[in-house]
């Protein structure tokens, strides 16, 4: 199942929201599928979500009905404004150390619960714990606590209703979370009770992942194993320049978003930088066999003039997901390209 990505759209009330739904979806929709079921991939921002009562739940579930849409998904990670001004790393405040963080997952999880068809499983996708810079391990108990409070409030809904919600925590560069291997050791860690592991997974997002060099294959498997859900898999794709041109990297800086750079070195180790004006301070001497970028670029592209993709990513691990997981298109970039 692939959605139609609502994050590429700025809106932060769930009246700019809906007007978008309004105006763009149903226009994909009658062009991509226009006789089946359309799912969105909805993003609400904390203030959108509590913009939304009960009464306005029921409404838009009947619009999706009417206009055969509905809704498996939510992008719960960006808390406040993404899409209208400069936000770099505050995009993963409030972290999961916050109340305030709490407060907000568990609200679009009771809304997801109610737009949720019958036999569908849902996810909300959300921080990767936090940006590494802004944590300690005295925040870990913390962490926890909070972490648990939404998964038994998952537990909750899922015993009145009998609808499944995986919350799913989305590795990124520079953050708690940035390999799947950072994810086998935090769920390790973290010790949840084994009646509620099976609602807490991972976003899995490609171009987060080809960033950190990871392999889809190895990556994969190794979830697998630890039996680790993946929520849904954000389809996307990054920079890439096998031959550094410092003149071509400094037209992708950007003062809105965050740009983490990882360069694989001639010997095969890795330097790793928050932010790519950081990046090309930093970096002297050797500048490294490849470097990869966290800018989502269109997926349709493979390679341009200068620098390439890591489309790769995309084409070598599509043939590995079950077709049951839940896949979503995320560029939302447009912006600022």
């Amino acid at each position: 199942m692939i959605t139609y990505c609502s994050n590429i759209h700025p809106g932060e009330s769930f009246e700019d929201i809906f007007l978008n739904l309004q105006t763009h979806l149903l226009t994909v929709k009658k062009a991509v599928s226009p006789k089946e079921s359309f799912s969105i991939g909805l993003r609400l921002s904390n203030r959108a979500a509590f913009e939304i009562d009960k009464k306005v739940s029921a409404q838009f579930r009947e619009w999706c009905q009417e206009h055969d849409c509905f809704v498996p998904t939510i992008n719960g990670f960006p808390y406040g404004p993404f899409n209208s001004a400069p936000i770099k790393e505050k995009v993963y405040l409030p972290d999961w150390r916050h109340l305030e963080r709490v407060i907000y997952t568990e609200q679009l999880a009771t809304l997801l619960d109610s737009w949720l068809p019958e036999g569908v499983k849902g996810s909300i996708s959300t921080v990767p714990v936090g940006f590494r810079g802004h944590l300690t391990e005295k925040d870990y108990p913390i962490i926890r606590r909070n972490l648990l409070d939404v998964l038994e409030h998952l537990d909750r809904l899922k015993q009145e209703s009998g609808k499944e919600i995986i919350l799913s925590l989305e590795p990124e560069p520079g953050c708690l979370l940035e390999t799947v291997e950072d994810t086998l050791q935090f769920f390790e860690q973290m010790g949840f009770p084994e009646e509620l592991k099976g609602s807490l997974g991972i976003c899995l997002d490609c171009c987060h992942q080809a960033v950190e060099f990871e392999s889809p294959l190895e990556s994969l498997k190794l979830l697998y194993e630890a039996k680790i859900k993946i929520g849904k898999v954000q389809i996307s794709s990054a920079l890439r320049m096998e031959r550094f041109e410092r003149k071509i990297l400094e037209r992708f800086c950007e003062p809105y978003y965050l740009h983490q750079v990882v360069v694989r070195r001639k010997d095969g180790t890795f330097a790793h930088y928050n932010d790519l004006p950081e990046a090309l301070l930093s970096h002297r001497g050797d500048h490294g066999e490849e470097w990869r970028i966290h800018f989502h670029l269109p997926i349709f592209i493979e390679k341009m003039d200068h620098y390439g993709t890591t489309r790769s990513f995309i084409e070598e691990i599509l043939p590995l997901l079950d077709r049951e997981i839940l896949l979503e298109v995320e560029t939302y970039t447009w912006n600022v390209l």
